[in-house]
């Protein structure tokens, strides 16, 4: 479930054990202690049998930091898997005894609850009785950071209320720039200057049938031009083609806030929408062609989509679509034979899958035999090998390696725990007013752009340092790897071949035994290859 939907059950009265949700817990202990250890263990059953006993909740299991300080996240490795598994959408709600096992920097913990449920994942801190998912208890949770943020939520409601009664009163709301209208007074009435080239986007789309970009360099050779002078942006004509105000509706809530700190929001579902036609709003175009035209954007957007999925599929791995039957014109697909020597991956022609031998008599193509070819024809490319490594050996020996980075780094260190240190001290005297809330944000601000300058400074001093490292004896090797590679005596990566190679037509006169091919590179003139095929292995007689 999203946070919406929850938070919509919990306002008709349900609470949060009716409902059906993946349930885990977080247990932490700060020293190794028996005792302690103990305490963890009666933690670990009591949370398990706990979510066990709700009948709506699924139960995951828990995550478990020993001996652990809470101080920091960087170590506690159970505590950042449950971070990324809810943000893989593992389980929707965590149980966990108080806001301190989270971090001990309440700033922390504001910071990792307010993560998780953007991910829709909620917490339940239950000593502090605080429930994430709860709006009310949400508050609780920023008042620790500053009453401040309160009023911002406190304007976004007095802001929804407002649009509400706005629309009830006949106003229309919205884009005060909206092509083909003029609004005043929150009235709309047609600009017929602009409303010729919305009825023009329309009837070329739904009727003349052209696609957005093409609809945009007509409407330039037209001499129909954006507001700034320049052709209509694909997105404007989208919008335009998708907009219900064009045919007289009115439409809202097409996407929600979810959180009002981060104004995070989410597309909801057409059947959601709210739309009706209104008598506020001048139609553009009639809602015949308005609906043929989104009938056709839908289509299109699904087809588009269904492309997109298979180009995906089509391309994971190196020789798919790019083999192709001259018989009967169409692409080999993919498949594995599988025997007591292991797998092997095999090309053959989508007819003959589809209806057999006696349908296409073209043989199977092994990828194996295609690399070995592919590495021939690559050893036949690359004419001076020992100018190749020479340059890439430069290269590498041309990065700096004196540099004592281990003591730089350590300084970073240190300044990084300083910087941390002075953010614990600014909570402190916050949470004990001795600062304001404004003053508070501005200095905590300022150490956080500290911090990550620090933290970037650290990344790129640690990868300087790894490239310092190299021996003369890495040289070597570096050497000896390129020249074996540039031998191709082991072959070729299908991925490295399938990089030039444009595609592999399979001859009409191939047999089982014997294959012809007509191998074209993305350069070059297309290369004739022939093969004579044994049992377990070939040899290529024309190349």
């Amino acid at each position: 479930m999203n946070i919406l939907k929850i938070r919509a059950e919990l306002r008709n009265g349900r609470t949060i054990f009716d409902l059906p949700l993946r349930v885990t817990f977080y247990a932490r202990v700060s020293t190794d202690k028996d005792e302690q250890l103990n305490s963890l263990e009666n933690q670990v059953q009591y949370y398990t049998e706990f979510i066990q006993s709700k009948p709506n909740w699924i139960y995951i299991p828990g995550y478990v930091d020993e001996g652990i300080s809470g101080t920091s996240t960087k170590k506690r490795d159970s505590f950042n898997r449950m971070i990324t598994d809810a943000k893989a959408g593992r389980f929707d709600f965590i149980i966990t005894k108080e806001i301190s096992r989270f971090s001990r920097s309440t700033l922390d913990s504001i910071k990792y609850t307010q993560e998780l449920l953007e991910n829709d994942v909620g917490v339940l801190f239950q000593n502090d009785n605080i429930n994430t998912l709860d709006t009310d208890s949400e508050f609780r949770l920023v008042v620790m950071a500053g009453v401040a943020q309160d009023e911002v939520r406190k304007l976004s409601e007095r802001l929804k209320f407002g649009f509400r009664q706005a629309i009830r009163n006949g106003h229309v709301l919205g884009n005060d720039r909206l092509w083909g209208y003029d609004k005043k007074d929150c009235v709309l009435t047609i600009n017929e200057k602009e409303a010729v080239i919305v009825r023009r986007i329309f009837d070329l789309y739904a009727n003349a049938r052209l696609g957005v970009r093409r609809i945009s360099q007509k409407l330039y050779d037209e001499g129909y031009t954006s507001r700034e002078g320049n052709e209509f942006n694909a997105l404007t004509i989208r919008h335009i083609l998708t907009n219900p105000k064009y045919k007289g509706w009115y439409c809202a809530n097409r996407s929600q806030t979810v959180d009002y700190r981060s104004k995070r929001k989410v597309l909801l579902d057409e059947n959601e929408w709210v739309m009706y036609p209104d008598p506020n709003v001048p139609a553009i175009v009639s809602e015949e062609l308005w609906g043929r035209a989104n009938a056709l954007y839908k289509q299109r957007s699904k087809a588009a989509k269904a492309h997109q999925s298979a180009a995906e599929y089509h391309n994971r791995y190196p020789y798919s679509g790019k083999i192709i039957c001259e018989e009967h014109e169409t692409s080999f697909h993919r498949d594995v034979l599988k025997s007591a020597k292991g797998e092997k991956e095999i090309w053959c022609c989508k007819v003959y899958r589809q209806r057999g031998r006696a349908a296409c008599s073209l043989p199977q193509v092994r990828t194996a035999e295609l690399d070995s070819i592919m590495a021939r024809i690559f050893s036949d490319m690359c004419v001076n090998k020992e100018l190749i490594i020479s340059t890439f050996m430069t290269l590498i020996k041309s990065v700096p390696d004196e540099h004592d980075y281990s003591r730089d780094i350590l300084r970073l260190e240190e300044d990084l725990a300083a910087v941390n240190a002075k953010k614990d001290r600014l909570l402190e005297m916050s949470m004990a007013e001795a600062i304001t809330i404004a003053e508070f944000k501005k200095r905590n601000d300022g150490f956080n752009k500290d911090i990550q300058k620090i933290e970037e400074k650290l990344e790129a001093l640690r990868l300087e340092e790894g490239k310092s490292r190299r021996t003369a004896d890495d040289f070597n090797k570096i050497r000896a790897v390129l020249e074996n590679e540039l031998s191709f005596r082991n072959g070729i990566d299908s991925e490295l071949a399938a990089t030039v190679l444009d595609r592999v037509i399979v001859k009409k006169d191939s047999e089982k035994s014997n294959v012809h091919l007509e191998i074209h590179l993305k350069l070059g003139e297309p290369r004739d290859v022939a093969y004579t095929r044994e049992k377990s292995s070939f040899m290529v007689t024309r190349c």
